[in-house]
């Protein structure tokens, strides 16, 4: 900021992050997921340390302390409160924990704006020398027209129409102040509003395109790559007095294969191939052998989570090429089966699934029948 602004030490924010955000159709509420390598509010945190805010509180939701605190580890200034039932009540909170420090200017800002250019921020405090409020705004370019049921009805003037963003920024005793008097039943839309009721004026800045929010599934697949590719491979020992499951299929032989769970070997190494194409690590630090929950659990179970953890992330199955190496059993009697059960677990075609055998001629482990490897090659498409 300018030599001409307020010293940093007396410029707050409050990032409202209390939400839910179901429909953007992420495992945990948007503002925690990732985007462009980051946790969604992390983007905006950083933007306001950067700026010089000295204090920042970030309203979360109930039971979210420990993953906010973790998504905005080493930035300084981060003060976590528990945010209320609707946005008003999680911003008149935020104020209300910045009482102590009682700075002369506030930011509000939404948590699913991730982007927030330094410039913004700058012309938002600038207009606070004249006005006690201050919004970023752009352009309507669209035509607009009044609904009439599912008709067309009178054109709206464009010409006298703003698009709002966030963040807003305010003299923080006035804004307080029209917080407290709000009536608490009724809803607002934003803290322009809010101070507006008060017969505060607020000014219009030029805001940013970048100040995009996330608000749909869509706006987080766009930024994913269109195709992910992950590896496995895992290695179980043959004993007597073991079950055999490959693939989960059960096979007749005069050994089974030894571990924790079923000891499914081929299921293990395609659990891992999709968990690598996603970046979520590996089978066992989804299921530690050292739990003894998953001792004798089928592996058809760990696939399952792999695929839904997949789904999650925005991607399906492209294709799985699975290939299992032994001297005994023979495979191909069981191929079909094998495929069949597998495009069942993972809920996609048949035709998406390669499963082949290989010898190592008798050399190595698995040559003299001391067990069994398998090796997997997972494609994931975005969905």
């Amino acid at each position: 900021m300018s030599s001409s602004d307020a010293p940093p030490s007396s410029i707050a924010a409050v990032i409202v992050a209390a939400g839910q955000g179901l429909r953007a159709g992420q495992p945990l509420p948007k503002q925690f997921a990732r985007w462009r390598g980051k946790p969604v509010v992390r983007h905006s945190a950083e933007a306001f340390a950067k700026a010089g805010v000295a204090a920042i509180v970030v309203a979360i939701p109930e039971g979210a302390e420990a993953i906010a605190a973790e998504r905005l580890a080493g930035i300084p200034g981060i003060q976590l409160i528990v945010g209320g039932a609707t946005r008003q009540n999680s911003v008149r909170l935020g104020l209300e924990a910045l009482a102590a420090q009682a700075p002369d200017i506030v930011l509000i800002h939404d948590a699913a704006r991730p982007i927030l250019p330094g410039a913004v921020i700058e012309r938002l405090v600038g207009a606070l020398a004249v006005q006690p409020g201050a919004i970023p705004v752009l352009p309507v370019v669209d035509s607009l027209t009044e609904a009439e049921g599912e008709l067309m009805g009178n054109p709206a003037r464009r010409e006298t129409l703003r698009r709002v963003q966030t963040p807003q920024a305010f003299r923080y005793r006035d804004i307080l102040a029209a917080h407290r008097a709000w009536p608490g039943a009724a809803e607002a839309g934003d803290d322009a509003q809010v101070a507006r009721a008060a017969g505060l004026t607020v000014a219009l800045v030029e805001g940013d395109e970048r100040l995009h929010k996330l608000t749909f599934a869509s706006d987080f697949a766009a930024e994913l790559p269109p195709m992910r590719v992950g590896t496995g491979y895992d290695v179980h020992r043959l004993a007597a007095g073991e079950d055999l499951w490959l693939c989960g299929i059960k096979i007749d032989h005069t050994h089974g294969l030894a571990g924790h769970s079923d000891a499914d070997v081929a299921i293990h190494a395609l659990v891992d191939a999709i968990l690598g194409a996603i970046g979520q690590g590996d089978i066992g630090s989804h299921f530690p052998p050292s739990d003894p929950q998953w001792k004798g659990a089928a592996s058809d179970r760990f696939l399952a989570h792999a695929a839904k953890l997949a789904s999650t992330a925005g991607y399906r199955i492209g294709n799985i090429d699975l290939t299992i190496i032994c001297e005994a059993p023979k495979i191909g009697p069981h191929r079909e089966a094998m495929r069949v059960r597998l495009a069942e677990i993972l809920a996609t075609g048949i035709e998406a699934i390669s499963v082949k055998a290989t010898t190592t001629e008798r050399l190595g482990f698995t040559g003299r029948a001391e067990g069994i490897a398998a090796q997997a090659v997972a494609t994931l498409l975005r969905d």
